[in-house]
């Protein structure tokens, strides 16, 4: 691994490529906060999915990338007058040690907070540095101004269910008992069923919302994330499909001519392989 000071010299050499590369570049001048931001989420995306796929490779090639985005947004604020990289960093460092009172201790982080007080070196659960983190970016003069407000509302629905359910939890807007949430999930299947048997399409739209959000809830409360099980289910659908795809193509016969106990045959073979 390199040291700190070849980590500060391959940062501050990345610094110089963008430098020049928004002066010399055709491509790199004109761009904008808005022309950036598309190629911002895509890249993005690209480490969430090396990240799943444990692709250390990828996952480095990637944060590379993303990297690249956060400087170059901190370039254009220069060129602004607004805010450059330095100010990015001190604004994040200012923003972390405020919020982590266990490890910084009461003088340093906690000057203008009711928050219980917690001396630096004072063991605290992964329980109360959240229920702390939540109270504290209330009270943060540029910080949320409601414990909801903090969740972007751009968020995939999924990750924003969960978010918005994390967030009520550390303030104490919970189930007392994790196994009550089954009485809730249940509920809101029937529900579903119900509006799905009467045809309202409108109604049951909103009853496969209520049902999703209590299932959400479900994984929340046994600590299971939603979004990577559901990804994970992504994964095993596509090599399973791509099994009976590859099956069919060999086979000289169509999927679309192949009936649905022939490829229901096909997917089973494939779920078999991969428990062996």
């Amino acid at each position: 691994m390199h040291t700190r000071e070849e980590k500060l010299e391959a940062f501050g050499r990345l610094l110089d490529v963008l430098d020049r590369l928004r002066k010399e570049c055709p491509w790199d001048r004109k761009q904008t906060n808005e022309s950036l931001r598309p190629n911002t989420i895509e890249e993005t995306f690209e480490l969430c999915d090396a990240l799943m796929k444990d692709d250390t490779k990828n996952i480095c090639k990637e944060l590379g990338d993303v990297i690249m985005h956060v400087i170059f947004y901190a370039r254009i604020g220069e060129e602004q007058g607004k805010f450059d990289i330095a100010d990015v960093c001190n604004k994040e460092s200012d923003k972390l040690i405020f919020r982590h009172p266990h490890v910084y201790g009461e003088a340093e982080s906690l000057k203008h907070s009711p928050l219980q007080h917690a001396e630096k070196g004072k063991e605290l659960s992964s329980g109360q540095v959240l229920e702390n983190w939540e109270q504290i970016k209330l009270r943060e003069k540029d910080g949320n101004k409601s414990v909801l407000s903090g969740v972007p509302d751009a968020l995939p629905s999924l990750i924003k269910a969960y978010r918005i359910q994390d967030k009520a939890r550390n303030v104490g807007f919970d189930w007392e008992d994790k196994q009550d949430v089954w009485t809730k999930v249940r509920e809101e299947l029937d529900e579903l069923e119900a509006e799905l048997k009467r045809e309202d399409k409108e109604k049951s739209t909103r009853e496969l919302g209520d049902f999703l959000f209590s299932v959400i809830n479900a994984a929340r409360l046994y600590h299971l994330n939603p979004d990577n099980a559901l990804e994970h289910t992504n994964q095993k659908f596509i090599r399973r499909f791509n099994y009976i795809e590859e099956h069919s193509i060999k086979a000289g016969k169509p999927l679309t001519e192949m009936t649905l106990g022939e490829m229901d045959k096909l997917w089973n073979e494939a779920k078999q392989k991969e428990n062996q």
